[in-house]
Order: structure tokens, then sequence, then C-alpha cells
């Protein structure tokens, strides 16, 4: 069972539109998964009870990439378990892993685990940081450091680990899609963690609707203070942000998210990253660098790649929200 947050849960909140026209009948289910929730909607002509299937998915899923499960995969790799044989889950996303570590310059890198425990949001315990133990885990990071050979990861150091933290939840949406597909379902929307992917139409027969919060720090309620409503056509939509998961000490806030080049949590203007793409292994695995790079480097990254859409919302010298965004995404405003 884990016991704390294995990804970051941001708000995204699922909306109905108005419409008249009904596919069909709907149902939904909920459930808890990776420390946070399960939320699933979708067109049930045939009245599938697919709860316990479902969990069992997501079981397999944590037993693949959780670092709060001994016998996980990714905590048997961390544990230099040299016996561990790595299922077509984890190949997947540390391949695309690769491809966005090398289109983002490094700023999405799976080996950030010793600096993700040292600064206290991974499993371990948070340590005294300084310049010296930052150089000193320094060495250990870089996606360069470890490789697929068959089925084993092989690490260039015994100190590496694995924190799959700022892309797994992506995929976990993208498998719970594909076993809907498999169902040969047309219409239903996946989310965990407020992480989404929609196909078809929602229960009023309309493209489904994703509300998106504003980065307030401490607010703890899902859709209580939204930024925008977003339209979501058959792709996957997640969000990356500094605002729920930080501490503050001596008046300073460090962010969950940490720059793998320089060791520190990230400091820049951007407060979230919302990003759309095909998958939400795509979107998820884009979120956080572009958070980690800045709006420029962002902005960079995305002219290079016009298949993403993105909103990202930026504080000004001033303290005041700021938005950009690309133009091919379609958002409304929530009042």
């Amino acid at each position: 069972m884990i016991t704390r947050p294995l990804f970051i849960t941001l708000a995204v909140l699922i909306f109905l539109s108005c419409g008249t026209k009904k596919p069909g009948p709907y149902r939904k289910i909920a459930g808890a998964t990776q420390g946070t929730t399960y939320h699933f909607t979708y067109e049930d002509k045939e009245n599938l009870d697919i709860k316990s299937s479902v969990d069992s998915i997501l079981k397999i899923f944590d037993l693949t990439f959780s670092a709060y499960i001994p016998n996980s995969i990714v905590t048997r790799i961390n544990h230099n378990d040299s016996t561990v044989v790595l299922n077509d889950m984890f190949i997947e996303l540390f391949n695309k892993s690769l491809e966005i570590n090398k289109e983002t310059h490094g700023a999405l890198d799976l080996t950030v685990g010793p600096l993700v425990n040292a600064w206290g949001f991974g499993p371990e315990k948070r340590v005294q940081i300084d310049s010296a133990r930052i150089d000193s885990l320094l060495q250990y990071v870089g996606m360069q450091k470890v490789r697929i050979v068959g089925r084993k990861l092989i690490k260039d150091l015994p100190g590496i680990k694995i924190d799959v933290n700022s892309i797994a939840q992506g995929y976990s949406v993208d498998v719970m899609y594909r076993y809907f597909e498999n169902l040969g379902i047309n219409n239903f929307m996946v989310e965990i963690g407020g992480e989404v992917r929609t196909k078809g139409k929602n229960p009023k027969g309309e493209i489904w609707r994703i509300g998106v919060d504003k980065p307030v720090e401490g607010e703890s309620v899902p859709g209580q203070n939204l930024q925008t409503i977003i339209y979501l056509d058959n792709k996957a939509i997640t969000t990356s942000g500094n605002y729920r998961k930080y501490f503050e000490e001596n008046g300073r806030k460090y962010s969950h998210i940490i720059d793998p080049h320089t060791g520190y949590p990230y400091k820049n203007s951007l407060l979230s990253v919302t990003v759309i793409a095909k998958d939400a292994l795509t979107a998820d695995g884009y979120d956080t660098p572009l958070m980690v790079l800045g709006l420029e480097g962002a902005m960079a990254v995305l002219k290079h790649h016009p298949e993403l859409e993105a909103y990202m919302i930026y504080s000004d010298e001033n303290g005041q929200y700021k938005v950009e965004y690309t133009k091919g995404i379609q958002f409304s405003d929530p009042n």
C-alpha cells in the first residue's frame, strides 16, 4: 500500500457541457491508485462491470513504477537487484523518456532520483542540503548513464536511482485508455490524479471540457478556483505546477520540480504548464521539463513541436498572473 503520493496530483476538474443529444447510458467508476484517485466515465451499452479489472491493471502499474512498494520494478532497480526483468510498461516509458530527454535538452531525466530523495520529495527522508552534497549527487544524474539491454536496465553507477514522477501518471492514463478501447467503447474519459485523456463525446453528446485550476498556493480543493476551461477532442491533457507540492524553509519556497542540470528546485517565472498531446505519456513527459526550462525555453521547444499545445501561467515582475499559450488551443472563460 502506498503511504505517500507516488505522483503529483494536480487539479483538473471534468465538466459536462450543455447539449441535448445523448449518445447512450454512461457509467462512472472511481477509486484510489498511485497515492491519488481515479475517475473514469464511459458509455456503457453492454452494462459492463469493470471495476475489479481496472483495479487489477492499476495494481500491476504500481508494481512496476511505485518507489514506495518494496518489490516494485523501480524499487528493485534502485536497490541494485540484478535479477530484475523489465516488463513492457517500463520499456515503453523508458524509451519515451529518452526521446523527450533529447528534445528538452535534458530537462526530463529519470535518473534525478537521488536529488528528489535528498530534497525530501521521494521515499527517503530529506537531508541537509548544501552545494557539496548537490555536487556529490549530480554524478548519478544523466540519462546517458542508464540503458536497456534486453530486458535489463544497466546503470553505470550503483548510486543511480530512477524516479518516474514526472511522466508515469500520464502513462497510466494511456494504459487505461487502451483498456477501454480494447473493450470496444467509443465514448469515455480517463482521469488519474488530474491527468486526462478522452475519446468521443461526453454524456451530453458534446466534446469533453476540462477545467484547469489557477496556481494558487495552498489551494487543496480541485475546481474551487479555475483559471480556464479547455476543450479536449480525442486528446490528452496534463498539468505540472509548483503550487501544491513544496516546502518552505527560512522564508524560501522549494518546489518538488528539480532541475537535473543544477540539482536544485527549478526557479523561474512559470507557475504551471498544461500540455495537450495525442496521448498522456507525451503530454506528461513534456509538462515538467517545460516548467524547468522556463517560459522562453518552453516556447522554443514548443516551436519545434507543433503537434503539442500548451497553456502556461506565469508570474510577471509585479507578481501578477500572466498567460501564454499556443495558437491551436481551444479554451473558454470559466465564468
